[in-house]
């Protein structure tokens, strides 16, 4: 796992809250979540090369392939 990937996912939720707190001033609940969504979509489509390798470990390791 990279330190790069941590600070990405890190600056995708400063971003989302920073927007969602705005928004909720505005009193726009719906467009703030989602926007809460939408950067929890953007986080998981950033790990999911990260579980990927991590199923192939576990099938590698016990034999599963």
């Amino acid at each position: 796992m990279n330190v790069d990937l941590i600070f990405k996912i890190a600056g995708v939720g400063i971003i989302v809250s920073v927007l969602n707190l705005i928004l909720k001033r505005a009193e726009r609940e719906e467009q703030a979540m989602m926007t809460t969504l939408a950067g929890l979509v953007v986080v998981l489509m950033l790990i999911i090369d990260e579980i990927s390798n991590l199923f192939d470990t576990v099938k590698s390791v016990f034999g599963l392939w």
